[in-house]
């Protein structure tokens, strides 16, 4: 049923490699990609047209580098990212250079989700907040942040989830994890039971994610009704 080489990989802790580098990169690359696209997403929301505070010379020219970078598809910004990554790291192979590619691709997608998560915020609160005397920066912390943090949780895990697809493409030009055994060791080598076993434990970090992210806005609901 399961191939020699299946039980090879099994005996030599390659799964188990393959999960901590996976769950490596995903982790760092998530952490680095919403401290920087948080910001972002903030920023995109007080400069528009009916924010804190509007400007578009800001939000415009900032709206279309994120949707520029967010319109490529990741596979051809891996290979166009390569050089960046060797001036960044001194190399463009390897689970660092993954991990700038990663970022790269996942900060404007977190943008647009903070920004979105942002803008659901019921402006009858913000007024509240500026009546009773709130500056920008108090607004976007204790109102903003606050209103939507359960928004803003949601939006981090599905981040992380695609992060986490991300990283598997990644392996194809040089990083490694779930994504190199199930090509290397499974479809170059017809080996579709170390394949699906990769498949499997892919899924199962997924649905770990979620529940994490599922719990923090039970968490957060349960607080608000206190």
């Amino acid at each position: 049923m399961f191939s020699d080489l299946f039980y090879q990989l099994i005996e030599e802790n390659i799964f188990l490699l393959g999960i901590f580098e996976t769950l490596y990169m995903t982790i760092i690359s998530s952490i680095i990609a919403y401290i920087i696209g948080l910001p972002l997403g903030i920023i995109l929301t007080i400069t528009d047209e009916n924010g804190l505070t509007p400007n578009k010379w800001i939000n415009k020219p900032l709206s279309v580098i994120i949707n520029f970078f967010r319109s490529i598809p990741f596979v051809v910004l891996m290979v166009a990212m390569l050089p960046v990554s060797k001036l960044i790291i001194g190399t463009s192979l390897g689970n660092g250079a993954m991990i700038i590619m990663l970022i790269i691709a996942a900060v404007p997608y977190i943008a647009r989700v903070v920004e979105t998560s942002l803008k659901e915020v019921d402006s009858g609160v913000i007024e509240a907040a500026k009546s009773m005397g709130a500056n920008d920066f108090e607004i976007i912390t204790k109102v903003l942040l606050k209103e939507s943090m359960p928004s803003l949780i949601l939006g981090a895990t599905l981040a992380t989830i695609s992060i986490l697809g991300y990283s598997a493409m990644a392996s194809t030009i040089g990083g490694t994890g779930l994504g190199q055994i199930a090509i290397i060791y499974g479809h170059q080598r017809s080996n579709s039971d170390i394949t699906w076993l990769c498949v499997i434990l892919i899924t199962i970090i997924v649905i770990f994610i979620q529940e994490i992210g599922n719990l923090a806005v039970k968490k957060i609901d349960k607080r608000k009704k206190i």
